[in-house]
């Protein structure tokens, strides 16, 4: 029975075969990530999962990269400055608060599912993308671009060579 999920899943994730349910995606963290990835994404999914909505959904850790990364995604949330940037094929078009970030993905993937992602981006809030915009380079300022100490580790490797 697990061969035959995996092999749907494989193909709906090619593209070869029709999407049935939910396929959620979630970054794997940085140092960046100011949210529990982990509880939101596991939020999300028992909210999604009942709706069995064919809905590619992302959860992002932070507004810096997330809806760049996950652009193709139908619908994601990147988590910043304790808000909620609700994003539709990578365009923000809602931020909403920490607390109500799954809320708002249930409602816009509903919208989706009814209207499809053509009516979710003419919903969007035009002042999204700048507030988005504004968060992402508060949280650059603030963990810089090298949020994992990346730098520093590869010299610590170094040195240990």
């Amino acid at each position: 029975m697990e061969e035959v999920r995996a092999g749907r899943w494989l193909l709906e994730s090619l593209g070869l075969r029709e999407r049935r349910g939910l396929d959620l995606i979630a970054c794997p963290s940085c140092g960046r990530a100011e949210v529990d990835v982990i509880e939101v994404a596991a939020r999300a999914q028992d909210a999604l999962t009942d709706l069995n909505i064919p809905i590619q959904v992302a959860v992002m850790g932070c507004v810096v990269n997330g809806p760049g990364e996950a652009r193709e995604a139908d619908l994601g949330i990147a988590a910043g400055r304790k808000r909620g940037h609700l994003f539709v094929k990578g365009e923000v078009v809602k931020v909403v608060p920490e607390p109500e970030m799954v809320e708002a993905l249930v409602e816009w993937a509903q919208i989706i599912a009814d209207g499809g992602v053509e009516e979710a981006l003419r919903r969007k809030d035009d002042g999204a993308a700048a507030e988005a915009e504004a968060d992402r380079m508060a949280l650059l300022n603030d963990k810089g671009e090298d949020a994992n100490n990346a730098e520093e580790r590869i010299q610590i490797i170094r040195k240990l060579d």
